[in-house]
């Protein structure tokens, strides 16, 4: 799997000029996903990701988390962070998942997230979206499970 993580002050997703979900403060999750991803990545990223500390604490270091500042996430399941750019012009998605494979797993991700007591909402999978947001910092992380 592979996730870029935002840290924004807030977001929206839209399809088709109509907001379909927004958050305040928080992370915007764009999640990649893989044929080969399993429970493991999961588990792993849900770890990391509900328990990151990028929000600033009273002496403005980094040292809070999601959950610590009570914020939420906006995750949108975004296939092309597998594009594959070295040969040509045109990224071939070949080592994006399937989406019959990704779909689910994309559910079971976010379910994992609500487990921890962060409030989720998603985009639509498979979708054209358009994606708001207001990148705080800027704070961008990038997490792929095949360099854990």
């Amino acid at each position: 799997m592979r996730i870029v993580l935002q840290r924004v002050k807030l977001a929206s997703v839209a399809i088709d000029d109509s907001k379909i979900g927004e958050i305040g403060r928080g992370y915007v999750l764009f999640v990649g996903i893989a044929d080969d991803d399993s429970q493991l990545e999961i588990d792993y990223l849900v770890r990391k990701i509900s328990q990151l500390r990028v929000f600033e604490d009273d002496n403005a270091r980094m040292n809070l988390s999601i959950q610590d500042i009570s914020g939420a996430v906006l995750s949108i399941s975004q296939f092309t962070l597998f594009a594959n750019t070295k040969k040509g012009n045109r990224p071939s998605f070949t080592d994006a998942g399937s989406p019959a494979v990704a779909s689910l797993m994309y559910d079971h991700f976010n379910d994992a997230l609500r487990a921890t007591g962060l409030s989720v909402i998603t985009g639509e999978f498979g979708a054209n979206m358009q994606v708001a947001l207001v990148n705080d910092g800027p704070v961008t992380i990038l997490f792929d499970t095949a360099h854990k």
